[in-house]
């Protein structure tokens, strides 16, 4: 079976062999989903299962952040074939270029997430001396950033209409069989919403690498608040990251160096990538940012700045986040190439080996937190808006300084282009700001005949569809699908 339906298999026991995707905390192929685990150190084993998920190529590994960055206006394409183009072109449809393997790896998570709540709140009612605290918080921040992303996937945004179809809320193990429907977008936030403050206080404060701790949860909590428009609540929980000092933002110095080093001093939540276990080789995120060719003649090399960022970039020759870009294949002096996750342009890897392509992955880190905070302040307190800013604007050393005079939208917008190239932010970004999207087809024989070269959110393939399997499958979520497929 190479589909995962909330009909079918994601929501059936852990013991449907033919189904499995994840780590079992038992010998065998057959343990009940609700006796799965029985000690602290098994609901451990289920976590890093979790994490295996959350690090796979249908999600953070690759297809998540590939999605929010090619569709946002900040890459263009060289050449059409080499895959994923029709990311860039928007050519989608619930039976062909779905991307439904996001959905199914989210919903697979979610399903392992929920057996193991089942089975801690089994263990404590029986009486367990054990210490699940935080597997369950961690447990309860990841079903929220699951449901967040395919929220964001496949509902409208919800400051334009919060009404509209989201995604299943599934909280609990289901019957084989079941087939649950899409819930409103607000209750999905609602949702989201309440894993997050039942888990905040089951969280470590202290730095968990790989894993999610209380300050990944307060982060995700002020994303979470940004889209919302619940500003006052957005600043408040990322002011207590940057207050805690547990994490320290990147020196101009040491900014490039930090992509070719594990778990840096900016990392709140990443995600390990690791050669013979979730490394995709050449077809991993870093190689599909990087110049065609670079490093192995396979390598394709599809996805490389547009001229709009670039512009961004050249408003400051010494801004130090150049240092991770190198020529890309239309010339020998265009910058467009990315090598974030590539350790570098000399491909360095961040596991000091020579492999380039096993390059974690960060989820959130604090330069994102001082944006955050930066745009929840502006419409209360623009002079602590502008000093959020300023921490990240410093990068660009010749900028003039943001003030409460001259900050706004647009001056933090082109900061979180600048600072999160390539992290899954910019379509997203663009969407629920209401912005419009130019795209930079003047490269190559492209066609777009699925998109014009401007979108706003009034644009349908905006969000993806429901795909047909899953509509077989569930034929009551047909009558959801989302609007023009």
């Amino acid at each position: 079976m190479k589909k995962l339906f909330i009909a079918s298999c994601i929501l059936i026991s852990l013991s449907v062999s033919s189904c499995k995707d994840f780590l079992d905390v038992k010998p065998t192929n057959s343990g009940d989903a609700e006796t799965a685990i029985q000690t602290a150190a098994d609901a451990k084993v289920m976590i890093n299962g979790l994490m295996s998920i959350l690090s796979n190529r249908d999600y953070y590994g690759r297809n998540f952040p590939l999605y929010a960055d090619v569709k946002g206006g900040d890459f263009t394409i060289f050449a059409a074939g080499r895959g994923f183009d029709y990311l860039y072109t928007f050519n989608h449809s619930a039976s062909s270029n779905s991307y439904s393997d996001v959905w199914a790896k989210g919903f697979n998570g979610i399903t392992q997430i929920n057996n193991l709540l089942k089975s801690i709140d089994n263990l404590k009612a029986a009486g367990s001396l054990e210490n699940f605290s935080s597997y369950e918080g961690q447990a309860l921040t990841a079903r929220a950033l699951i449901n967040f992303d395919l929220v964001r996937l496949y509902g409208e945004p919800y400051n334009e209409n919060k009404a509209a179809w989201g995604i299943p809320n599934i909280t609990t193990p289901l019957s084989p069989g079941a087939q649950e429907l899409r819930s409103k977008v607000e209750d999905n936030y609602k949702q989201i919403l309440i894993d997050l403050k039942a888990a905040e206080t089951l969280l470590p404060k202290t730095k968990l690498n790989g894993y999610l701790n209380y300050y990944a949860n307060k982060a995700l909590q002020a994303r979470v608040y940004l889209y919302m428009e619940d500003y006052p609540n957005a600043l408040t929980a990322a002011q207590e990251i940057i207050d805690s000092k547990v994490y320290t933002l990147y020196s101009n110095a040491a900014w490039v160096d930090s992509w070719k080093s594990e778990f840096g001093t900016e990392s709140i939540f990443e995600l390990g990538v690791y050669p013979n276990e979730s490394d995709l080789g050449n077809s991993s995120l870093g190689a599909y940012f990087r110049r065609s060719g670079h490093g192995s003649s396979a390598i394709l090399g599809n996805f490389m700045a547009s001229d709009y960022f670039l512009n961004r970039l050249k408003q400051d020759a010494a801004d130090v986040r150049w240092g991770v870009m190198a020529r890309d294949e239309t010339s020998a002096t265009r910058l467009g190439a990315i090598y974030k996750y590539s350790g570098g342009v000399n491909l360095e890897g961040d596991k000091k080996t020579s492999n380039s392509t096993a390059v974690n992955f960060k989820v959130i880190r604090l330069s994102e937190v001082y944006l955050m905070a930066a745009e929840a302040a502006l419409k209360s307190d623009k002079a602590l808006a502008a000093t959020y800013l300023n921490e990240i604007r410093k990068r660009s050393p010749n900028l003039a300084a943001a003030d409460a005079a001259t900050i706004n939208l647009d001056m933090i917008a082109d900061e979180r282009s600048k600072e999160l190239a390539g992290e899954g932010h910019r379509f997203f970004d663009m969407i629920r700001w209401n912005k419009t999207i130019v795209f930079n087809d003047e490269f190559g024989a492209i066609n777009t005949i699925h998109r014009t070269k401007t979108i706003d959110r009034t644009f349908n393939k905006t969000i993806l569809p429901i795909f047909l399997d899953e509509i077989n499958a569930n034929p009551g979520i047909g009558a959801q699908q989302n609007p023009g497929y």
